[in-house]
């Protein structure tokens, strides 16, 4: 148990940026995971193989948001350090005005770059899908920020949202995939 003490310290503390990289790289790509899961059960088609490409795609856009949202949590908190409740409204304000429509816009973008897309090829599919993910995003989102605002140390606040990122990475992978 004593190694397990020591691997949270360090996870959590010295190599916390490298700790929220990995996991948001790699929740990612476990909503992918289940979200081919998913179609592969529902398909009428069940020989549909998996794509693991498609996986590693979303492995490394998680990859590239880590930082960025280390980099916000730890911002915000420093912008509005108390708990009460109006910062705690203010902070998911936020969240949802100018960290939500950013990381969609950096999903799109990356997934579609590594799709072999052109830019505007990811503009163009963010500006479709945008509206259907951004309005389930603020269905899905405050509760759990309130949550992480309120209860979660700063220390752990990535790692807490990437926890509750699975569920959000599966409808995201689904949005992204699917083409009705």
């Amino acid at each position: 148990m004593v190694w397990l003490q020591k691997f949270r310290k360090h996870a959590l503390g010295k190599y916390l940026w490298l700790t929220n990289t990995i996991s948001c790289g790699g929740l990612l790509a476990l909503g992918d995971c289940i979200q081919q899961f998913n179609e592969k059960t529902l398909a009428k088609n069940k020989a549909k193989s998996y794509d693991w490409g498609r996986t590693g795609r979303m492995f490394l856009v998680g990859l590239s948001q880590g930082p960025p949202h280390h980099i916000w949590y730890t911002w915000l908190d420093r912008k509005i350090p108390r708990k009460n409740a109006s910062a705690v409204v203010k902070k998911i304000l936020a969240d949802q005005l100018i960290a939500a429509p950013f990381f969609a816009f950096t999903f799109f973008i990356g997934m579609g770059i590594l799709e072999g897309k052109k830019f505007s090829g990811g503009v163009e599919e963010f500006k479709k899908k945008f509206a259907a993910l951004y309005l389930f995003d603020w269905c899905f989102w405050p509760p759990v920020q309130y949550i992480n605002f309120v209860w979660i140390p700063t220390e752990y606040r990535v790692t807490y949202v990437n926890v509750a990122t699975v569920a959000w990475d599966v409808f995201l992978s689904y949005i992204k995939h699917y083409d009705q």
